[in-house]
């Protein structure tokens, strides 16, 4: 890329005082500006961050061409790279347009196939709404909550549970994200540990109430977990993961809908889709298949959306990278 080693230092002494202030400062202000601007001054900040973080960048790009093998040329893969850098840059915008009734948000999505969770709903048994770590995912739930479907979300915040990490983090990103998603869902986070029986209790109460519960089921187990996890063809392997969704749909009865937010060329509008009911029947893989491989679609489709390019560890862990990984596995449904 021809950089030169003193920007890259300077770069690597200033990133973590430059992400703090992108997310307590820029990025709300940013927020405020009219779209066109906003999302054009993200896509430098992901072009700057692209730049003058290559280890990232170079980690970024190993692992897209270790998993998409020969089908990724080195240049497609640095281009791929470049726009993860953009999007992830881009979400954090979105976060921050959630403020109010997420107005200045819902402007810029379309939503495609809202008849289709109109009719679950006409059930009475509630819907489950399953996705993957891809798009700007959070922010869909909280327009579908802000458009008057009560939606409540299964997953883990991340920064809860790192041995060593401080307080102050902690509450920082209670402040700067979780409070912002929050405020657009129908009831308190539900987290998904093992051995928590009452999570299963919690989303069925949702769904008995007819509520919206959604889902992220590309999510790595944990090795706590790893005696439930199934291998399933995902991204040309068998990847490990948890057929939760399965088991809560068996248990309540409620149908299960896949959805994925795609993001335009122009980086600020997307487009948010919610299919038709998933088919249950058959045993445990054969269900769950059907919703693995509607994630493996969209993440073929649009590569640079999906979140866990960043997390070789996560990658590991999947089943999609060789090696062992020792870091703690606990992503949430919703980290960026």
């Amino acid at each position: 890329m021809g950089e030169r080693p003193g920007l890259i230092r300077v770069g690597r002494l200033l990133r973590p005082v430059e992400t703090i202030a992108y997310w307590l400062v820029v990025a709300p202000l940013l927020a405020l500006l009219p779209a066109a601007l906003a999302y054009r001054a993200a896509c430098w900040r992901g072009d700057w961050t692209f730049r003058y973080w290559p280890e990232k960048r170079h980690e970024v790009v190993r692992n897209l061409r270790q998993v998409f093998g020969d089908e990724l040329g080195q240049d497609e893969a640095e281009r791929l790279a470049r726009d993860i850098f953009r999007i992830r840059t881009c979400e954090v915008i979105d976060l921050m347009r959630l403020r109010g009734r997420a107005r200045p948000l819902r402007g810029l999505v379309e939503i495609r196939g809202r008849d289709h969770l109109d009719a679950a709903l006409a059930g009475g048994k509630g819907a489950i709404l399953c996705s993957a770590h891809f798009g700007s995912y959070m922010c869909a739930f909280s327009l579908l909550h802000a458009g008057g479907f009560p939606v409540t979300s299964i997953g883990r915040w991340w920064w809860n549970y790192p041995p060593g990490q401080s307080s102050v983090i902690r509450r920082m990103w209670d402040l700067i994200y979780a409070r912002r998603v929050l405020r657009h869902r129908q009831r308190p986070n539900i987290e998904p540990w093992p051995g928590r029986v009452q999570v299963a209790v919690q989303a069925a109460a949702a769904l008995r109430a007819n509520e919206v519960v959604t889902i992220c089921s590309d999510a790595p187990p944990l090795d706590a977990e790893r005696d439930r996890a199934i291998a399933v063809p995902f991204l040309g392997r068998q990847a490990s993961l948890l057929p939760g969704v399965v088991t809560l749909a068996r248990l309540t009865d409620a149908p299960v809908l896949m959805l994925f937010a795609h993001r335009s060329a122009d980086y600020r509008h997307q487009v948010l889709e919610i299919s038709p009911p998933v088919p249950m029947q058959g045993d445990t893989a054969a269900a769950f298949g059907h919703c693995v491989a509607a994630m493996d679609t969209a993440i073929r489709a649009n590569p640079a959306e999906w979140d866990f390019w960043f997390e070789p560890g996560d990658l590991v862990r999947l089943g999609l990278l060789p090696g062992i990984s020792h870091a703690p596995a606990v992503r949430y449904s919703g980290a960026q």
